[in-house]
């Protein structure tokens, strides 16, 4: 009887230590997630995040858009993608004559910038509705990129974007498709024309807010432009 009672405990405590062994592993995947994500609290509830965001005199995006850009910066941020914990979200089911264009940090849970942004000439007209990834289509194209170098063209201080998402947004470094700004994205465009310019693709800005854009994302910072699409949400693997 005293053989099996040290019999009985001796599995107990083999078990016992498996049992601890197995949720260490578990808490320490926990923790190399938070560490793979950086500095950002990664917190369960999108929803607790967005109630946490100072928009100062801003207005915030919608919910459901921040919601797909969030979910996207993380996989990227666990990838080691993109390096800064700011993201850029472009929402281009709002009309072109609204400010559709965030810029948010969050490691401050901070919305820095929220602007006019053009789509492109056969995007449509005030709303966009038609979206390509192919070169000469003058259209936007959706999804996520992280932003690339600096450089001066035509259209003065312009940023490159590389398209993160195979057959959606990765022709965009070919296509030219940049963060760039034109004077056709102003409220006196709107007032003359009723709607806001177009671009040839491009994710176009107001000139004035261009460098102060462009140093707050380049190097590696996440940008995510929305639209409800349905063939798109069914493609993308980052939402």
């Amino acid at each position: 009887m005293v053989y099996k009672k040290y019999v009985f405990f001796l599995i107990l405590a083999l078990l016992l230590v498996s049992t601890n062994v197995f949720f260490s592993k578990n808490n320490t995947k926990e923790v190399i997630l938070k560490k793979n994500v950086g500095s950002v609290d990664v917190d369960p509830s999108v929803e607790a995040v967005y109630n946490r965001l100072q928009s100062s005199n801003f207005n915030l995006p919608k919910l459901e858009s921040f919601k797909r850009a969030l979910e996207g910066f993380y996989k990227l941020k666990m990838q080691g993608v993109v390096s800064k914990n700011i993201i850029t979200l472009i929402d281009f089911s709002l009309s072109a004559n609204t400010k559709r264009l965030w810029v948010i940090d969050l490691d401050t849970d901070s919305v820095l910038m929220n602007s006019l942004v053009a789509h492109g000439r056969n995007t449509g007209e005030e709303y966009a509705s038609s979206f390509s990834n192919a070169a000469e289509s003058y259209k936007s194209s959706l999804g996520f990129y992280v932003t690339g170098e600096v450089y001066n063209g035509k259209h003065g201080k312009s940023l490159r974007l590389d398209g993160l998402e195979k057959g959606i947004n990765d022709n965009a470094r070919n296509r030219a498709v940049v963060v760039h700004g034109a004077d056709y994205v102003s409220d006196s465009f709107i007032q003359n024309n009723k709607r806001l310019g177009r671009s040839l693709g491009c994710p176009a800005v107001p000139v004035e807010i261009t460098d102060e854009l462009i140093r707050m994302i380049k190097d590696k910072s996440c940008l995510f432009i929305y639209y409800p699409s349905e063939s798109y949400m069914n493609t993308s693997k980052l939402i």
